[in-house]
């Protein structure tokens, strides 16, 4: 008997990307993804969302728990605390355009009807979903990436990315086949997990302030 492997076995979206269209072609075709075996327990797809000729593009990990339920990137806790920082540092959260490095939420669950717990995706996972990140690039050409913490690092950037050495800085870098400007920070829900929300709140919106100087 000849076994045939199920399409989320290859770890790789690119099956499933559509040969044509822009964003929203793209997010018709995510909506089917089977490119790894997360599809499997999240309840949807949550693709990108904002504005499609942003000048600045977000990039975070994966959707959180109330992103999974609604299928919006950034609507929970993190997301509202993430406006009020792009705010204050002087950038419009209405003319951004959000996503993350992977689209459906991993997460752990002792059992039914208990809490979904945040699991961060590994590399594979990341890999596997990389396509989907490249094509938003390519259709939206943001002037600068701003990078939401390590997953998101490691997504763009490779293995060795390290949020804490490079976090306020102006890297350029090829991603995708594409020469980039990217502004690496900490994700909004550490600033909700810190001990001193105030001090990881203030130094969100420093790295962010660095992000609206390099768009000015």
């Amino acid at each position: 008997m000849v076994r045939t492997e199920a399409p989320e076995d290859a770890y790789t979206a690119e099956p499933f990307l559509p040969g044509r269209g822009g964003l929203v072609a793209l997010r018709r075709a995510a909506a089917d993804c089977r490119g790894c075996p997360l599809h499997r327990d999240a309840t949807q797809t949550v693709f990108g969302a904002g504005d499609p000729d942003a000048r600045v593009m977000l990039v975070g990990e994966q959707p959180g728990d109330q992103e999974d339920r609604q299928g919006k990137p950034f609507v929970g806790p993190a997301g509202k605390l993430l406006d009020r920082a792009l705010e204050e540092a002087g950038i419009d959260p209405s003319e951004a355009y959000v996503t993350n490095a992977v689209k459906h939420f991993k997460f752990t669950q002792a059992e039914p009807r208990k809490r979904r717990i945040h699991k961060a995706p590994n590399l594979r996972e990341m890999t596997a979903c990389g396509p989907w990140l490249a094509a938003e690039l390519a259709v939206v050409e943001p002037e600068l990436i701003v990078v939401l913490g390590a997953t998101a690092g490691k997504a763009l950037l490779g293995s060795s990315f390290r949020v804490t050495q490079v976090r306020g800085t102006v890297l350029e870098e090829e991603i995708h086949g594409r020469p980039e400007r990217l502004v690496p920070t900490v994700h909004p829900s550490s600033v909700l997990r810190s001990d001193d929300r105030e001090a990881a709140y203030r130094g969100l919106v420093s790295d962010l302030k660095v992000a609206a100087d390099a768009l000015s």
